[in-house]
């Protein structure tokens, strides 16, 4: 039986409603933040503006960009082709992109703003950008490193969140005509799935290799729970990144684990559809939710079921609205002068006795939390062009 059978979808004018507080709430952040970009987390409910430092200005902008797009308010536009500008300074001058996050920087900023706009500015910084990205690619074992200097032992690694950078590569071969973007696209997708995913279909966080030989060498946590247990956000990036990399590589396969890895999240998800930080946690917890994953999955689902027949297409599209329906009514921002987010109840990382991160955005709103929950909406209202 249909677990989730008896709770209700979220209707066309519940998801207008929500789009018109997303309005409203970007507007708050832009009048408090100037052109800055959001923090990666809030402070109390309350996002401080930063500079181009860190792996997550990107959503910030595609945030923007979104509200552009289904609004027409031209100070979106205006604001968002300011970031474009720091994006292009930011790849040229080589600011804090030692790293495989590019398509989170570069695909929401940079990507969407030449297909939404003909940026050509936003055109030369992700083609940058993308050549950036194929250089951290190591032949030893065939992957993209995520994190570290290039090459280093404790560093050679790939980790699941990646599949979400990949966009901008197949992105840099569509506009360019050359193939060497989305080869490398393939071979990483190719390692991380033959490696990241167990055989319960719960994910690994990050998967080591020998740098002398290329094999793999064990899978371990960075921000989940500990190594064995299935860090909610990696999950979901896990369910949208295999339907990204269906969408661009057509690989049969990839429908199969989408299932498997999509259901286990589905499976293990609690009352209120909103998982814990980590599946380890279920009902009765005192552990912290992770409203992004939520977000993350939704998305996955929605698109997903572009490609797949017409009953499982029917029951994934049902569960991804049950579940944003779960976050319009109960982890949206709604309060006035509550926060400058868009979706509360977010956790970046959470110490435990096992992993190796500090507190770090516990219960608080994650600025890619607010990309994914608008973006969600926008899928659901229209038939949307990804910038992915």
């Amino acid at each position: 039986m249909n677990r989730l059978a008896c709770y209700k979808e979220i209707t066309t004018k519940e998801l207008q409603e929500a789009l018109v507080r997303g309005k409203n709430q970007t507007h708050k952040a832009v009048r408090s933040l100037g052109e800055q970009f959001k923090s990666c987390v809030s402070q109390k409910g309350m996002y401080h503006g930063t500079g181009q430092c860190d792996w997550t200005e990107g959503f910030y902008t595609g945030e923007l960009w979104l509200m552009y797009e289904m609004t027409g308010e031209e100070s979106f536009k205006e604001l968002a082709l300011k970031h474009v500008h720091s994006f292009h300074e930011r790849i040229e001058k080589r600011i804090a992109v030692d790293h495989h996050d590019m398509g989170f920087l570069y695909s929401l900023s940079c990507v969407a703003a030449y297909k939404l706009v003909g940026s050509k500015e936003g055109y030369e910084a992700a083609l940058m950008a993308a050549d950036n990205l194929i250089g951290r690619f190591q032949e030893k074992g065939e992957f993209i490193q995520a994190w570290g200097p290039f090459g280093a032992k404790e560093n050679y690694r790939l980790i699941i969140d990646c599949l979400l950078n990949l966009p901008l590569l197949y992105w840099a071969s569509e506009v360019t005509g050359d193939k060497k973007y989305e080869t490398i696209a393939k071979k990483h997708i190719h390692t991380c799935l033959k490696y990241i995913v167990r055989e319960d279909h719960s994910t690994y966080h990050t998967y080591y290799f020998d740098p002398e030989t290329g094999l793999p060498v064990k899978g371990v946590t960075a921000q989940g729970y500990r190594n064995d247990s299935a860090w909610a956000r990696g999950q979901a990036w896990g369910i949208y990144g295999l339907a990204l990399s269906y969408k661009y590589t057509k690989e049969e396969s990839y429908i199969g684990l989408f299932k498997d890895v999509t259901d286990f999240f589905i499976n293990h998800l609690p009352e209120d559809l909103v998982p814990y930080w980590d599946f380890d946690f279920t009902d009765g917890s005192s552990e912290p939710k992770d409203s992004s994953a939520a977000a993350i999955a939704v998305c996955g689902m929605l698109e997903m079921s572009k490609y797949l027949g017409e009953e499982e297409a029917t029951y994934y599209t049902s569960v991804a609205k049950k579940i944003l329906k779960a976050l319009v009514d109960h982890y949206a921002v709604k309060e006035e002068g509550a926060s400058n987010g868009q979706l509360l109840h977010g956790t970046y990382a959470k110490k435990s006795p096992y992993n190796t991160v500090r507190d770090n955005g516990v219960d608080e709103c994650t600025v890619w939390g607010d990309y994914y929950y608008l973006e969600a909406i926008v899928r659901c209202l229209k038939d949307w062009e990804l910038y992915w």
